[in-house]
């Protein structure tokens, strides 16, 4: 008779034969003792990546890489498939990437504020682009560089020197030149 090793639930410490969560997840935990609600919830790869900045390589490349199971994109059926991942598995390897919580939290808030900074010079970009647009009469051209044409006034010739300068009338550039 062959002695074939059952496994037992993490909850309940009882041995059982199948469950979704070994079979989806290698999680041993007994289909009495799944709490899809809160405990043994799924999370979507997005989500992972968010809120436990995590990469796909930490998700899909590090050992052992993280079972999944796809479902349909509730939102659109066109939509590529979900990849859900099994909570408890996804705080464990964020623990394993970020080292503890507190790490996670500090890179969470340092990406805010790289957010902050990108929107405020963003915003100051569009604002400045905004005022040009609506009173363009009172920008001083030469301070946004805005390239122009020369208008040259009269050559004047310099006989000491052998050569000839004119200035732009819009603004005062001087050229120097000498005629052949």
């Amino acid at each position: 008779m062959l002695d074939i090793q059952l496994p037992t639930c993490i909850e309940c410490q009882k041995e059982f034969a199948t469950s979704y969560l070994m079979q989806s997840f290698d999680y041993s935990v007994c289909d009495g003792c799944r709490d899809n609600e809160e405990k043994h919830c799924l999370i979507t790869k997005t989500e992972a990546k968010s809120e436990y900045l995590l990469k796909d390589c930490d998700l899909d490349l590090r050992e052992p890489p993280l079972k999944f199971i796809l479902r349909q994109n509730p939102h659109n059926a066109t939509w590529g498939q979900m990849k859900l991942y099994l909570l408890l598995q996804v705080e464990k390897r964020a623990l394993e990437v970020w080292g503890s919580m507190e790490k996670l939290e500090e890179a969470h808030g340092l990406r805010k504020e790289k957010r902050i900074v990108a929107k405020t010079k963003q915003y100051n970009k569009n604002l400045k682009a905004l005022r040009m647009v609506v009173r363009s009469s009172l920008y001083d051209q030469r301070v946004n560089n805005a390239p122009h044409e020369h208008e040259f006034g009269e050559e004047v010739y310099d006989s000491e020197e052998d050569n000839y300068t004119r200035t732009c009338l819009t603004c005062e550039f001087k050229e120097t030149f000498e005629k052949m």
